[in-house]
């Protein structure tokens, strides 16, 4: 019977190939920005990621060698997507192992902005992760694939309206969601238009407020109690949970 390391098995060579290029932060983030993003031109990844264009673009010559990303030239600017869709299932278990208790050491603190906090004009930490995740879990939206920048609404809009959100009330001229990667959590939070206005209905329906002068979102004792239903994956830790419901500005 052969043994089971074998160099020539196929599988297990693409495997740790795969973990290969995985292991160094500036190919790792470049794919996770893609695949969930969508399509970008190198500067575009490169400012994003704020590194210099010639490293990145090692980096990004030495993916296109291991068949992880393609690129398209478009006029003067090359355009790179992922090479394969189910890429971003990969990416987002891996940063979903990277979260489970005792794997990160050391651990800093847990901080409300890890918790909420605002990305533009939509929610990101655990809570736009979470709104993220119910919609697309749930049928509202279509996951992302890495390669179209926009999602397409799903078939089911039942979480959206339990939210509290039209979707035809989307802004014209704007798109319509798009999945933003979380700086921290490096899975994908809600963006484009619809996550203005699920912000917005939350913010309206008192279960999280901004906070004057930061981009820190509160969730509210109303919140705490209400946002698991809403979001099954959201749940606020221990020392974060808000002991009192009084307005934050100043007023008693």
């Amino acid at each position: 019977m052969a043994g089971w390391v074998d160099s020539g098995n196929a599988v297990q060579a693409s495997v740790v190939a795969l973990a290969r290029e995985l292991s160094d932060p500036v190919r790792l983030t470049a794919l996770q920005l893609l695949a969930a993003e969508g399509p970008h031109t190198m500067v575009q990844l490169a400012d994003a990621m704020g590194v210099s264009p010639p490293r990145l673009g090692n980096h990004l010559a030495r993916l296109r060698a291991a068949g992880l990303v393609t690129v398209e030239h478009a006029g003067r600017h090359a355009v790179y997507r992922v090479a394969r869709a189910d890429l971003a299932d990969v990416l987002t278990a891996l940063a979903r192992y990277a979260h489970q208790d005792g794997l990160a050491a050391p651990r800093r603190a847990s901080s409300p902005v890890d918790v909420a906090h605002t990305c533009y004009d939509h929610a990101a930490g655990r809570l736009g992760i979470s709104v993220f995740a119910t919609l697309v879990d749930s049928g509202a939206l279509i996951p992302p694939d890495g390669r179209a920048g926009e999602l397409e609404p799903g078939p089911d809009p039942t979480a959206l309206h339990r939210l509290g959100v039209d979707p035809a009330a989307v802004a014209p001229r704007r798109r319509l969601a798009l999945a933003c990667l979380d700086r921290t959590h490096r899975v994908p939070h809600l963006g484009g238009d619809l996550g203005r206005l699920v912000l917005d209905a939350l913010v309206a329906d008192d279960l999280v407020r901004r906070q004057e002068g930061t981009r820190e979102l509160l969730v509210t004792e109303r919140g705490a109690a209400r946002l698991p239903e809403l979001l099954p994956t959201f749940a606020l830790p221990t020392d974060d949970r808000p002991t009192d419901d009084r307005p934050t500005d100043g007023r008693p």
